[in-house]
């Protein structure tokens, strides 16, 4: 048992990302039932779909598990109050200002995690008195800081200005890479990109077909007027660039993203006009693969990598 483990309920301190057309409740159960917190991505959902996803998410485990609400959601108040009449358990919030919510959240018994990027919210956080951080480098797949803080020198800074208990994203998804985070102080991980193309992913499998081909240098981060995301480049990605660097404003760039750019591609799996959305990570990923699988491989290569740190040439 550690921080998080205790904190959530769980058995492995693994937390699943709440991504937009990829964590429905196949996903985000799965994952639950083999040991880790399995998150429902809300910010892709209406409210009707969101509750539909709740309640199959009851009858699908018994495990502990919550939702990713990202509080720029157009309908954010409808979703506050339906998180809290079906009596989910535990939230994740990102994108926007933690107090907003979080004493609303947390006076209804419901534990509150909150995603950053860097200090001055970590500690908006403490103030807000939300129960846990997870502090996101920019490696990371979809929207991001704008800070493009590395996730191994994000978490060593927010450990320093904070004493909440801490959650490594961007870049993990290996034991190795668990580990890694854990020693520079996180008490559990987030992986989301693994997740995405995983079997129990809503992603479509155009999308998922992509991701295991890709090579370093295949993502880079855009959008940073309206939003900074992390992109495959593809046709839709090269429109972007090419805007940005002619100095598009953000008017502009609104009209080219459009509405459901991001559903499009992922989640329709319009491999040139849609908006593709994912990690650096995605390089060393070959391979779509079950929820059990990914869970059993990490593990696994935690513990192997725990054992080496005791051997030559770690042990000096």
């Amino acid at each position: 048992m550690n921080r998080i483990t205790s904190l959530l309920g769980i058995k492995y301190p693994i937390i699943q990302g709440g991504m937009v057309w990829c964590s429905g409740w196949k996903l985000a159960s799965a994952v639950s039932n083999h040991g880790g917190l399995g998150l429902l991505g809300a910010g892709s959902m209406h409210p009707d779909t969101l509750l539909e996803h709740i309640n199959k998410m009851k009858s699908a485990t018994q495990k502990p598990w919550g939702v990713n609400v990202p509080l720029l959601y157009p309908k954010i108040d409808e979703i506050i109050d339906l998180i809290i009449k079906n009596d989910v358990k535990i939230v994740f919030t990102s994108a926007g200002n933690p107090a907003k919510y979080t004493s609303v959240l947390k006076s209804h018994g419901i534990t509150v995690v909150h995603v950053i990027a860097n200090t001055k919210f970590a500690k908006k956080c403490e103030e807000a008195c939300v129960d846990a951080i997870v502090a996101e480098g920019f490696e990371a797949g979809g929207h991001n800081g704008n800070e493009e803080t590395t996730t191994f020198t994000l978490i060593p800074t927010i450990k320093k200005a904070t004493s909440l208990p801490l959650i490594a994203a961007g870049g993990i998804s290996t034991g190795e890479s668990m580990l890694a985070a854990m020693v520079l102080g996180a008490d559990g991980v987030q992986i989301g990109s693994r997740f995405a193309i995983s079997d129990e992913s809503s992603a479509h499998i155009n999308f998922k077909n992509l991701v295991i081909s890709l090579g370093d240098g295949d993502t880079k981060l855009a959008l940073k007027k309206i939003g900074a995301v992390r992109l495959i480049k593809n046709q839709f990605f090269t429109k972007v660039n090419t805007l940005e660097h002619e100095g598009a404003s953000v008017e502009q760039l609104k009209e080219l993203l459009g509405k459901g750019r991001c559903k499009k591609g992922i989640f329709e799996g319009d491999l040139d006009e849609g908006e593709l959305e994912i990690g650096q990570v995605a390089s060393i990923i070959n391979s779509i693969e079950s929820v059990e699988t990914i869970m059993n491989k990490v593990l696994a290569s935690f513990n192997i990598a725990k054992e080496k740190l005791n051997s030559p040439p770690f042990c000096f």
